[in-house]
């Protein structure tokens, strides 16, 4: 089976790797809410910058992703960031107080930089001081909520107040103050939500963003936090539109909580169980190979004998797969490409071995299905591939050691929902520019 692409419909793939969302509206009934999100490089984007060229959106996602790598290997560290791939609006405080994040289903706590700050890195909106809220309060160290930060815990002796702190693989960190707050989603207001205050932050980290909304599958995330308080509600799913109407005006990415989430039920849905792990936060799942026509290319790794061997990511751009799995992917796709001239890598990174120059923007590309421990996920062009410009498209999965990671541009155009009550995942096919909240 394969999926054809001519040059009057480009992929404009490039624009998928600087895919930091930007979310601009709520809705909220008595089932849940739903967002719309919008394309940090689309011209409806307050963060567009129209000088940048796709090679250097291209380059900045594979620096995104490669830095992830760290933090899927070390139980220890949380992730960077300076390494997420969307910007979230919400309001803490009372009265309350915009900020943004970066909505991450690889972290848990919610976290913002605060006044007054030891240090602080810049940023384009100003900064939380809890001073001014009065359903501001600091949460005791004996607290269920500040044990399970685990080894971010810090509770200094003679003092009372919860602290934690996290530190980067690059080397940036941030530290402060457990405490719980209002939290505001539009036209829902969460009492007594549990968020970090970061009063000493430092690093690589983007200004555009104030910390991290926490998507993860752990206690602490936004997501566990509202279903204790909406029962029912511990839920979300998303669709991302690809890469070919991200300049498309009319056409937005979605993200739903709650009730609003919950994918249709349908001959074409998959539905997966989630895996628990020692990293409580990810949402691993269990791969057992891809097909590329007639071949099939098993799921091999350290990890592959065991139950959940790859992470759902949406922080990551691309799919990150262990070096021996990689190179026999790769070798079956190149086989279902037949007549085209390879070229190197336009990136000079070293990262994409598959490209192909000179096809004039028209090429004939596999399906690469995922085959998945409870259902097969077909992967399209737009999910598996990036055109670099209209005559030169690369092969856009990563050899990563032994790190796997399902990241968000496989994800696109299907919608996603994770139940985090019923310890699943579902994946629908959707045209992801006609679901609308």
């Amino acid at each position: 089976m394969t999926f054809t692409t001519t040059k009057s419909q480009p992929l404009n793939s490039a624009l998928i790797f600087r895919t930091t969302l930007y979310l601009i509206f709520f809705f909220f009934s008595s089932e849940g809410y739903t967002t719309h999100l919008i394309h940090i490089d689309s011209p409806l984007s307050p963060f567009h910058n129209p000088s940048n060229t796709h090679l250097h959106y291209l380059h900045n996602a594979l620096q995104r992703s490669l830095k992830r790598i760290n933090h899927f290997k070390s139980p220890l560290v949380p992730m960077n960031p300076s390494g997420g791939e969307y910007l979230m609006r919400i309001s803490i405080g009372t009265p309350s107080v915009e900020v943004i994040g970066i909505a991450d289903t690889g972290s848990d706590l919610t976290w913002t930089q605060c006044l007054p700050c030891i240090q602080c890195y810049n940023q384009t909106i100003p900064l939380f001081d809890p001073t001014h809220s009065s359903s501001y309060h600091k949460i005791p160290c004996t607290a269920n909520s500040c044990n399970a930060l685990g080894k971010s815990k810090k509770c200094r002796r003679n003092t009372t107040t919860c602290g934690y702190r996290y530190s980067y693989g690059d080397g940036s960190h941030t530290a402060g103050n457990l405490a719980s707050e209002t939290l505001i989603l539009g036209p829902i207001s969460l009492t007594n939500v549990t968020i970090g205050c970061g009063h000493d932050t430092a690093g690589i980290f983007d200004k555009a963003g104030s910390g991290i909304i926490g998507l993860g599958l752990g206690e602490l995330s936004l997501v566990s936090q509202l279903g204790a308080q909406f029962p029912g509600s511990k839920k979300f799913s998303y669709c991302l539109i690809p890469t070919n109407t991200t300049t498309d005006h009319n056409s937005t990415s979605t993200i739903s909580f709650g009730q609003n989430s919950v994918v249709p039920h349908g001959t074409d849905v998959v539905t997966f169980p989630l895996v628990k792990k020692a990293r409580k936060n990810f949402y691993y799942v269990t791969l057992e190979a891809f097909s590329v026509g007639n071949k099939r290319v098993a799921f091999e790794s350290e990890s592959s004998k065991v139950e959940g061997n790859i992470v759902l990511d949406s922080g990551t751009t691309f799919m990150l797969l262990p070096t021996k799995v990689y190179n026999g992917l790769e070798s079956a796709v190149s086989k279902e490409i037949k007549g085209e001239k390879r070229v190197k890598d336009p990136t000079g990174t070293g990262m994409f071995n598959l490209c192909y120059g000179g096809v004039d923007g028209n090429i004939t590309l596999p399906v690469i299905t995922a085959n998945f421990k409870g259902g097969d996920v077909k992967l399209q062009a737009v999910n598996a591939f990036t055109w670099v410009r209209e005559d030169l498209v690369c092969f856009a999965m990563i050899s990563s050691g032994n790190v796997s990671v399902y990241g968000n541009m496989a994800q696109a155009n299907f919608l996603i929902e994770y139940d985090l009550d019923a310890s699943t995942v579902s994946f629908k096919p959707t045209d992801c520019t006609q679901h609308t909240a």
